[in-house]
């Protein structure tokens, strides 16, 4: 960048404060004007938002990580409830541990202090400092032996759909959220899963067909005029959406991505969105932010800005 226009952005640093009355978006607009990943928030932050005001805008969300067992499945399902999402990629793992709260069972707060073989004698799996006991499973499997499965043949979300409306209501489900209000759900590797275990087990003529829902992502991506995407973690679900945009004739217009994954390696969860423009999966004029941060902290928050912008646009 020439001399003159590297200098033509910079300006000072705002050494921010809170003060008793200082709420959500005051607080993220003080962050637009510091630095590192607080900066990188608040741009994430902004547009998020300008991705809700584009009615033209098509909202992608890829969920990677274990983020139901943490206990954030009532901001994934208020995300959802919102219209903040228009399409979800996720993975087995989450809808399983969404189906297990959904059913009645709660995941465990703990520290990682405890010992693993003594967990193992009592039959309760750790995550991290987040525990869950086998009975949960043992649950989701009397639930899903009495499942009544209309199609055989029928592609993975329209299954998560049927599963979504044999939830109890009010549940704060992410299944059901999305089948009452019609949002797919797409997960490329449902077979990596306790939940397709035990569909696999109980009902053994099951083949959920992943081709249909690959070729629904990318008419879906295809037909959109603006792709927004926010991707949580990486993983299967990032590059599910990714590989849909690439082939499409209109690149992402927004992207934000939270993640702790570094680059170097080459994988794919820590690949920079800039990365992305090369492989015409982000438009080169695109919006982006990338934050490195726990996804746990990072998207309460983001949540928390968007739902108080869109209440001061109506008021």
């Amino acid at each position: 960048m020439p001399e003159k226009d590297f200098k033509e952005i910079l300006r000072n640093v705002e050494q921010f404060k809170i003060s008793n009355n200082t709420d959500i978006i005051e607080l993220i607009n003080s962050l637009k004007n510091t630095g590192f990943n607080a900066k990188r928030l608040a741009v994430a932050c902004e547009i998020y938002n300008e991705m809700i005001n584009n009615k033209d805008c098509v909202k992608f969300f890829g969920l990677a990580g274990a983020l139901v067992p943490v206990g954030l499945q009532r901001i994934i399902h208020d995300f959802l409830k919102e219209g903040f999402i228009d399409v979800l990629v996720t993975t087995g793992a989450n809808l399983t541990h969404d189906l297990a709260e959904a059913l009645g069972y709660h995941h465990l707060q703990g520290n990682i202090e405890i010992d693993d073989k003594d967990l193992h004698s009592e039959d309760i799996n750790r995550i991290y400092d987040v525990f869950m006991p086998n009975k949960v499973y043992e649950g989701i499997e009397d639930f899903i032996s009495k499942l009544e499965i209309s199609d055989y043949q029928m592609p993975v979300s329209s299954f998560l759909n049927c599963l979504g409306n044999s939830l109890p209501q009010n549940s704060h489900s992410i299944l059901r959220v999305c089948a009452e209000k019609e949002i797919p759900i797409f997960c490329p590797a449902f077979t990596d899963s306790g939940l397709a275990m035990q569909l696999g087990f109980h009902h053994q003529n099951l083949n959920l067909n992943h081709f249909k829902d690959m070729l629904e992502m990318i008419n879906l991506a295809w037909d959109t005029k603006n792709a927004g995407i926010c991707i949580v973690g990486g993983g299967v679900p990032k590059n599910f959406i990714m590989q849909s945009l690439q082939f499409c004739p209109n690149s992402a217009t927004y992207a934000i991505q939270i993640t702790m994954d570094r680059p170097e390696p080459g994988g794919l969860s820590g690949a920079s969105l800039k990365e992305a423009i090369s492989w015409g999966k982000i438009n080169e004029r695109a919006k982006y932010s990338t934050v490195i941060s726990d996804a746990t902290i990072a998207l309460p928050l983001i949540f928390w800005y968007l739902k108080k912008m869109q209440e001061k646009k109506k008021n």
